[in-house]
């Protein structure tokens, strides 16, 4: 039986869309010229919480295009999508760039920069705000996005992180009745302090 290495890619590939963010060429002067090389950044994902990023370098552009989709399929990622959200307010951050990402109401849209809207959207995220802080070099923003992603939790996720029972909700005590000791015992004397 023969594997044809070519097929399991293309099929892997299927289920991702991908977008290509930048194209950097470099140069190097030799003796007898110039020569170039290039750099291909690469977003894939499917739309349902899964995505990817990554950076290829060759001699040719299609050879780092395809590099860089190798890399993303690697570091893949899942992003916790609520009501076509995300669930809190992060900061993503990398070297010098910053990210802020908010989630936003229903029909807000994606209300961001050229990286992180197509990650978001990659990322199945139809609403939600940012704004790049510091550097806006699109590499670092891509990777400050990508931070905030993998750091994002769901009120699931920290309950039961926390040791908390997953199904009930958190109880809120009113504020007059105080009901906790402290170390000196002001409790027990009725308040008084």
């Amino acid at each position: 039986m023969t594997f044809n290495r070519r097929n399991d890619r293309e099929r892997e590939t299927g289920e991702f869309e991908e977008k290509m963010l930048f194209v950097n060429r470099t140069s190097k002067t030799y003796q007898g010229g110039r020569r170039f090389r290039f750099a291909a950044l690469v977003i894939l994902g499917d739309r349902n919480g899964r995505v990817g990023m990554g950076i290829g370098k060759a001699k040719e552009v299609p050879v780092a295009i395809e590099k860089a989709k190798a890399i993303a399929r690697k570091n893949m990622i899942t992003v916790p999508v609520e009501n076509g959200t995300i669930p809190h307010d992060i900061v993503g951050e990398n070297s010098t760039s910053r990210v802020l990402l908010k989630p936003a109401g229903p029909g807000t849209g994606v209300i961001a920069g050229t990286v992180p809207r197509s990650i978001a959207e990659l990322a199945g995220i139809t609403n939600m705000l940012s704004k790049e802080l510091g550097s806006r070099n699109k590499v670092n923003v891509a990777y400050a996005v990508f931070d905030g992603l993998k750091n994002l939790r769901t009120a699931k996720q920290v309950r039961s992180a926390r040791g908390l029972d997953v199904q009930a909700r958190p109880q809120v005590i009113a504020a007059g009745s105080v009901s906790a000791t402290t170390e000196g015992g002001a409790a027990q004397a009725g308040g008084a302090l």
